[in-house]
């Protein structure tokens, strides 16, 4: 929210909360726009996160022209600001495409991915244990002047890289999606008419033995010296509709597990919880746990 619209207000965190959720329940649900279908609940979601979000372009338009500057500029800004070699700039319906689109996959997929690393590490304390010495590891050798991660520190939690690929694996955030097929498509031995629309089922290929020895298996090391072959591993989809923001997502999912695993530990309360699987695979009870401080180590508390 501070990023794109200079806003950390909790009231309004907590609307948009509740219409980007209404919205992903219904991105991946029949398209039967009655009341009470998910797909008509995520129809009048939209409308509302337009209404919202005009609202506040409206606003900033008004302080612009009324040379009410903000302190820091903000993605909105440059979205207003941005014009192509013509000249041409983004109009307001645009922009608010643009807003929708990146603040629900910077926020719920990146959330979604920590939140299932920090479940599998809390299960498996061996696998745990190597990843918290990793980042103890990275702090010991870090300069005394030094405040914060670098990116060179990011890029040598080479086993953490391993827990977070092996969670896109085991828990694909997009499980499914939805395509369109422009002209006649032969798939598997069977030809998809154009106009056709097509159900792509990505976790299959993620489950797939011959793959991925035990697929079911929360097992980071199977990430040591392996590289997957093309079309086999495809948490941020792949070719041209491949995610833009999927090395930002591993970004900000390394730096809170670098805190994460430091710091704290989890319980959860319902730790036999089944599971629901759409939108997204999450526990029913949404991961209800304790979050316990850990007692000062002697490794060098992060400021």
């Amino acid at each position: 929210m501070y990023i794109f619209l200079g806003s950390e207000s909790e009231p309004v965190m907590e609307a948009l909360e509740r219409e980007y959720t209404a919205l992903n329940y219904g991105v991946r649900a029949m398209a039967v726009n009655l009341p009470g279908f998910a797909y008509h609940k995520a129809l009048k979601a939209r409308k509302n996160l337009v209404a919202a979000l005009q609202s506040a372009i409206d606003e900033r338009r008004k302080q612009r022209k009324e040379n009410i500057s903000s302190k820091k500029k903000d993605m909105m800004d440059a979205l207003i600001d941005v014009q192509d070699e013509n000249g041409r700039k983004l109009d307001d319906e645009e922009i608010i495409d643009v807003l929708l689109m990146y603040l629900n996959a910077g926020h719920e997929s990146s959330g979604h991915t920590a939140m299932w690393a920090a479940v599998f590490l809390e299960r498996h304390p061996e696998f745990l244990k190597r990843a918290k010495e990793e980042q103890e590891e990275i702090i010991r050798r870090r300069p005394p002047t030094q405040k914060g991660l670098t990116l060179k520190e990011i890029r040598e939690m080479n086993y953490l890289s391993n827990v977070i690929d092996e969670t896109l694996r085991l828990v694909t955030f997009s499980l499914t999606v939805f395509r369109e097929a422009k002209v006649d498509v032969k798939l598997n031995g069977y030809v998809i008419p154009k106009g056709w629309k097509v159900l792509v089922w990505f976790r299959s290929v993620h489950l797939d033995p011959e793959i991925y020895p035990n697929p079911t298996e929360f097992n980071p090391s199977r990430w040591d010296n392996f590289t997957p072959k093309a079309g086999s591993f495809l948490p941020f989809g792949a070719g041209s509709r491949l995610c833009p923001g999927n090395d930002l997502a591993k970004l900000e999912i390394s730096i809170f597990l670098h805190h994460f695993l430091l710091n704290y530990e989890l319980e959860r309360l319902n730790p036999e919880c089944s599971l629901m699987y759409l939108p997204h695979s999450r526990p029913k009870d949404n991961c209800v746990a304790k979050v316990k401080k850990i007692p000062y180590s002697t490794v060098k508390k992060q400021e």
